[in-house]
């Protein structure tokens, strides 16, 4: 039996990363300031956040990575190191990173350092591990765009290098991630760090031509209802895609959202030393579920359990654009992109509220959505979750109330009886649809 593969959690917050490894997670990765992919999103631009932070991680056992990963300039070059020297001081426990200079400077200046080599580094066969091993690597993060089969065979040719894959989350449209529409549309390098996500907005059609000074101008007619339009190459008339737009737009870039779950199973077999789930922007709520579910996943093949379908229902609680397996197997070319909606949907459960504490036989919760009594419920611990009906709800007052109006209210529930509700969170069960 191999060894179980590391659970790897995203924390862009203290708080996200402390519901990680309450849940399950072995370890996690957050954002150097400056020098990664999620400037804008960082809780850790206090150092001495981030220093809490590497700290409370080990005084658990756990891990903290890292990223560090940007696609240096010049100018980010000449501060780097210096920059780095008091990051080195807190001791992460690697640092996760792409660019070739940078990886240069830090193997020369900090040796005893580990490094992981970033998925925008795009490692896509076993000679790019070979040849990053040999640089004094210790992990190579896999590229997105490889199959189970290709992971298989790199992982035999390279049998003593740590591999790591992601299992869970958002995907790019770009290779490996190294996109240009961010800074070609609101001047904002996603490979500096500065990424708008402009692949994921709404975007409206519009009939246009071309004037006789050569200017595109709007045509203006009055559109059908529901206008439609069809894409294809110059020189393939005959391969049209339908682009359809309805009242919330049109969302031709935005890819669906990757989930792996069911393929836990075989990475355990193969020996993948890390699974990875993105999230760095998302709330302490997915970053507590998605570990959660990844974690009886990893636990149930470690113990030669067969794989547990409801898993895959259990992710649906999340905001998601539609789910995929990504590269992972053949599809229809339809299942990578969503091309009907681009806002984030979610089935099953609602995340409602989070317990603030507890008093006498009642939990206080702090309210996210609405819910009221009559309403099934979940409550979601690091120990298991508990369904029950709400039959009973006051407001912070301790007085009677029949409804949680929504953000900003606090209201108490009865307390289960021999329930931890340490990182406890509040759930509700949706009416089928």
């Amino acid at each position: 039996m191999n060894q179980a593969p590391e659970l790897l959690a995203p924390a862009g917050t203290l708080k996200a990363m402390r519901f990680a490894f309450a849940y399950g997670a072995d370890a996690v990765y957050a954002g150097q300031p400056r020098y990664s992919l999620r400037v804008r999103e960082n809780d850790f631009h206090d150092p001495a956040v981030l220093a809490e932070a590497i700290a409370e991680a080990h005084a658990l056992g756990r891990k903290f990575y890292l990223a560090s990963n940007i696609s240096a300039h010049n100018n980010k070059v000449a501060t780097y190191e210096r920059d780095l020297q008091q990051v080195i001081e807190m001791g992460p426990d690697a640092l996760i990173m792409s660019d070739p200079g940078l990886i240069m400077l830090v193997r020369e200046r900090w040796p005893q350092m580990p490094v992981h080599l970033s998925v925008q580094a795009n490692a896509t066969n076993w000679a790019t591990v070979k040849f990053w091993q040999q640089q004094g690597l210790q992990r190579v993060i896999l590229s997105r765009e490889l199959s189970l089969e290709e992971i298989e065979e790199i992982r035999r040719q390279c049998p003593d290098m740590e591999l790591e894959v992601f299992v869970h989350g958002a995907l790019c449209i770009a290779y490996s991630g190294r996109c240009l529409l961010s800074g070609y549309f609101n001047h904002r390098d996603a490979n500096q760090g500065a990424c708008t996500n402009a692949c994921r907005w709404k975007y409206d059609l519009q009939p246009a031509w071309e004037t006789p000074e050569g200017n595109v101008e709007p045509v203006v007619v009055e559109p059908p209802p529901q206008p439609l339009y069809l894409l294809n190459q110059s020189d393939k008339p005959d391969e049209q895609m339908a682009i359809e737009e309805d009242e919330h737009g049109t969302y031709i870039m935005n890819s669906k959202d990757l989930r792996a779950v069911q393929h836990v199973p075989r990475f355990v077999e193969m020996g993948i030393h890390s699974l990875k789930i993105e999230g760095r922007t998302k709330s302490h709520f997915y970053v507590a579920r998605t570990v959660q579910t990844y974690r009886k996943a990893i636990d149930d093949a470690m113990a030669g359990r067969p794989f547990d379908m409801a898993l895959m229902d259990d992710l649906e609680s999340l905001a998601n654009r539609g789910y995929t397996e990504g590269f992972y197997r053949r599809h229809p070319p339809g299942v990578y992109q969503n091309y009907e909606r681009g806002n984030s949907s979610m089935s099953r459960h609602q995340f409602v509220g989070e317990v603030l504490e507890e008093q006498d036989d009642w939990l206080s919760i702090e309210v996210k959505n609405r819910f009221a009594l009559g309403d099934r419920m979940e409550l979601m611990t690091p120990s298991g979750n508990h369904s029950f009906v709400l039959e009973a709800l006051q407001d912070r007052h301790g007085q009677p109330a029949e409804v949680a109006p929504g953000t900003g209210h606090v209201v108490r529930i009865p307390r289960p009886q021999g329930v931890d509700t340490g990182y406890a969170l509040l759930l509700r069960h949706l009416p089928a649809s």
